[in-house]
């Protein structure tokens, strides 16, 4: 009984520790989809802000890359349009619960990150 209790906390352990390093990478990539979401050269020349989803979920996506995550994120502009979400999930592998009748290989974990876009006065 000692046994499958440890094999349990060492699974919930793997399936925490999946869970923040996703957090941490969909904090960077909303930073990145928010910098790189903007048109440099609309931003310098003309002083506007010209967002582009395309833009933004490509710089998202490569963040998440660089983090070891191989996942496609949602990117969306909120509807005032001062931030940047980014929704990911990806799948966390189970050690020990694979080999207990009933328990899974792997879970589902999620990640939500926003970032502010900074508008010029």
């Amino acid at each position: 009984m000692v046994i499958v209790l440890a094999a349990m906390a060492v699974d919930q352990s793997i399936i925490f520790m999946r869970q923040r390093s996703l957090v941490a990478a969909a904090q960077a990539a909303a930073n990145d989809a928010a910098g790189y979401g903007i048109d440099p050269d609309r931003f310098y020349d003309e002083n506007v802000v010209d967002f582009s989803l395309e833009r933004a979920a490509a710089a998202a996506t490569a963040a998440l890359a660089a983090h070891g995550f191989d996942v496609v994120p949602t990117v969306r502009l909120s509807d005032d349009g001062a931030e940047v979400e980014v929704r990911v999930e990806a799948e966390a592998e189970s050690l020990f619960a694979k080999a207990l009748p009933g328990g899974t290989p792997s879970t589902t974990v999620r990640a939500t990150a926003t970032a502010l876009l900074l508008v010029p006065a």
